[in-house]
């Protein structure tokens, strides 16, 4: 069990305090909320209303099979959307200054066939707080044979990794969905956190909604439609694959391309920068001119706003960005960023490739 890492935070904090004043200042002058706006609500019902839209006219039995294949790729559409832009706010407590709205609405993540309790754990603090630090950030290890960090063992297999990993994301939601969360519920170490104990309320949702997700994809469908078993499954792994690739290639892009280091912790276990700007240099942005991808994906895209700002509702990212970036400026420090979606896919097929090339030296810029 690796110790926990630690950041220096008593120097540089210049930086943390500068961007932290000035985008307090743009909410402040402008007399708005952190939260969601009338934008986001309406943005919500949409998503909401793609997904489970396309469920209810699939159940309702009326259409051909042809078109409620098609309307299962719309639902995993639908599926990335709500947890990009729903439950990924709700659960971050960014939605709403209300708990119990951002509990609500955090929800949808496990009427999805996730678990929120356990993403707050994996994602919120371990992978928030040690982004790409190997053996501390839960969001490196996707698989045995895909490696996402130059300090994870190679095997052999990471030759075929960059031809590999597009079709493992896929199988993101699905692994999810029967596996992932009753692993972490049962693993002893979760990141840096030793026999970490889940309460009985967190155990008892995970039943429920596990209970309650499985009976409306799987069993209603049967009961209700004039379709096969095997039918069933091409839907249901049409819905999941789509959704899979979809939130399996946006996280991605944020940490694992070539402009973001794997900073390493020196002897004492300190990481030798302040952690704001261990985030600076760990993350990266792409496509911030692209409002629809920006729209759908819940700002996920400012991705350098999110990790600094995790609170601030994803609506006000497109706002902040140029704030954030010109402190970043003046400051001297980083600010990753690709200015196509199309330029972050390359980058991070191109960091697969180094990561699983033998004779590949890794060469730390911070």
């Amino acid at each position: 069990m690796p110790e926990k890492v630690r950041f220096n935070n008593k120097i540089d904090r210049e930086f943390s305090k500068e961007v932290k004043d000035r985008v307090e200042t743009y909410f402040i002058e402008n007399n708005l909320a952190k939260h969601a706006n009338a934008s986001m609500v309406l943005k919500t019902f949409i998503i909401l209303g793609v997904y489970f839209g396309a469920y209810a006219l699939i159940i309702s039995g009326n259409f051909s099979l042809g078109v409620m294949w098609a309307l299962t790729l719309l639902m995993g559409i639908g599926m990335a959307g709500i947890g990009f832009s729903i439950a990924h706010d709700a659960l971050h407590g960014a939605y709403s200054s209300n708990n119990k709205i951002n509990y609500l609405l955090g929800l949808t993540f496990d009427i999805g066939g996730a678990n929120g309790y356990i993403w707050k754990i994996t994602h919120n603090v371990i992978h928030h707080t040690y982004t790409n630090i190997h053996g501390h950030d839960e969001d490196l290890e996707v698989a045995e044979f895909i490696r996402l960090s130059p300090h994870s063992e190679y095997k052999p297999v990471h030759r075929l990794q960059h031809i590999l990993a597009f079709p493992a994301y896929s199988f993101a939601t699905i692994f999810w969905v029967f596996v992932k969360d009753y692993w972490y519920f049962f693993k002893p170490e979760l990141g840096p956190y030793e026999n970490k104990k889940h309460p009985l309320k967190e155990w008892v949702t995970l039943i429920v909604t596990k209970i309650i997700y499985y009976g409306y994809t799987l069993v209603l469908p049967l009961l209700l439609l004039d379709i096969t078993w095997y039918q069933l499954l091409i839907g249901f792994f049409t819905m999941h694959l789509t959704a899979g690739l979809i939130l399996g290639v946006i996280f991605q892009l944020a940490h694992v391309v070539e402009e973001t280091t794997h900073p390493i912790p020196d002897e004492d276990n300190m990481i030798q920068n302040h952690w704001v700007i261990h985030e600076m240099y760990t993350t990266n942005n792409f496509a911030r001119r692209n409002k629809v991808l920006s729209w759908y994906i819940g700002g996920l895209n400012y991705q350098i706003e999110h990790h600094l700002f995790p609170k601030i509702c994803s609506v006000h990212y497109p706002q902040i960005s140029p704030i954030v970036e010109e402190v970043a400026n003046e400051f001297g420090i980083p600010y990753n960023c690709h200015d196509t979606f199309r330029e972050a896919v390359a980058s991070h097929y191109r960091t697969l490739k180094k990561f699983g090339d033998p004779d590949f030296t890794w060469s730390p810029t911070v």
